[in-house]
């Protein structure tokens, strides 16, 4: 039978690939929410927004000048916080 011992660096290969494959999901759902809010809301949805009033105007109106940037920096907040606890999880946060 063959020694079935794993090589340290194609367990460290894997943890890495794991490591960027998570990271690169993160960031493709986080484009695809930016993409729905913006481009969908604000620009193909807004016709239908259109009977409900936020802040005076219209939904898709709002969406498209101000939804789009608050869920842009709440975004950006959720991957900072989301990727600190990747980093733990593989082991390589910042000191």
């Amino acid at each position: 039978m063959a020694d079935q011992t794993t090589n340290p660096a194609q367990s460290q290969a894997e943890a890495d690939k794991s490591y960027w494959a998570a990271n690169v999901r993160m960031i493709l759902i986080s484009l695809v929410i930016w993409a729905l809010v913006s481009f969908g809301f604000g620009i193909l949805l807004r016709p239908v927004l259109s009977g409900i009033e936020v802040g005076g105007t219209d939904l898709g109106f709002w969406f498209a000048q101000q939804g789009s940037i608050i869920v842009f920096l709440a975004l950006i907040f959720f991957y900072a916080w989301r990727m600190n606890k990747l980093d733990k999880q593989y082991g390589v946060e910042e000191e």
